[in-house]
């Protein structure tokens, strides 16, 4: 019998560490398994970041700051997928649930840190994405120590915002950026981003998108299959146009493996594909 992946105890909804923190996606469709890379993943956030925008639905602003935080929201995982471990239970990678605690919170410390050689309000957006996530660990769950890594965590985080807000706030041209209400939008919009994506690429619908910010408020989308693979409703519609195509790279793998190093090989070895995908209005 499976236990319950370690680093994902405390998680208040099973279905949100599962939803937003696995770094190896597996999705299994008539052709076997394809391993999707969370970096991979995030490359289609960045793209629907980049389509989004309607007169009920605005564009995010600042535009580019927005959207390379959407497209690298996942920086910090780009060297665990090159290089995942396997689970002997099923012959394929581990997901994300099965990393340590620690390694886990390293790996999201980081990110912020990496985008900010590009962008300040980019890193501020990545770093209250990870402290959103782990704020809503239930802390009674976890032992002491775990605890107590994920409330430095949190707390480190919190500074590192605070840093960056007041140096966003000090530039004129960046000041009504980090205004809490923009800052709040635009959090939830990579939010939104990172869950469409996931639910995309790991076939979720039907699933709703919940507190997407809209001109009449928060609204709930609806992903409904539109009757082929890989072609989805959404519902209201928050793009220009009736349609948006999107895509990664994946690989297609022949296992289950014998082992780790089996399936590393054959990880390295397995073919490319570009995974499309396409949303409609309905």
């Amino acid at each position: 019998m499976l236990t319950k992946p370690r680093w994902s105890r405390g998680f208040k909804s099973r279905a949100i560490a599962v939803a937003m923190l696995r770094p190896m996606l597996l999705r299994n469709d008539r052709g076997g398994v394809l391993a999707i890379g969370q970096t991979s993943h995030a490359w289609i956030s960045g793209q629907l970041a980049r389509a989004w925008g309607n007169v009920r639905f605005s564009a995010p602003e600042p535009r580019e700051e927005v959207c390379l935080a959407a497209e690298q929201h996942d920086i910090g995982m780009a060297q665990w997928d090159l290089e995942p471990t396997g689970n002997p239970n099923t012959g394929l990678p581990y997901s994300f649930m099965e990393m340590p605690l620690a390694e886990h919170l390293g790996l999201w410390s980081a990110a912020p840190r990496r985008l900010l050689t590009q962008s300040r309000y980019a890193a501020l957006l990545v770093s209250m994405h990870g402290a959103r996530l782990y704020a809503r660990r239930d802390q009674d769950a976890l032992e002491d120590g775990e605890a107590q890594a994920v409330r430095e965590y949190l707390a480190a985080e919190r500074r590192f915002q605070d840093e960056l807000v007041e140096s966003l706030a000090a530039d004129p041209r960046t000041a009504a950026s980090v205004e809490e209400s923009v800052l709040a939008d635009n959090s939830q919009l990579i939010w939104t981003w990172d869950f469409l994506s996931l639910a995309i690429c790991l076939d979720w619908a039907p699933r709703p998108a919940p507190k997407v910010p809209s001109a009449e408020g928060r609204v709930e989308l609806a992903l409904v299959p539109a009757g082929e693979e890989r072609r989805l409703w959404l519902d209201p519609w928050p793009f220009e146009g009736v349609r948006v195509a999107v895509r990664c790279d994946a690989r297609r793998l022949s296992g289950p493996f014998a082992g780790e190093e089996e399936m590393r090989v054959g990880l390295a070895a397995a073919p490319w594909e570009t995974v499309g995908f396409e949303l409609l209005s309905r």
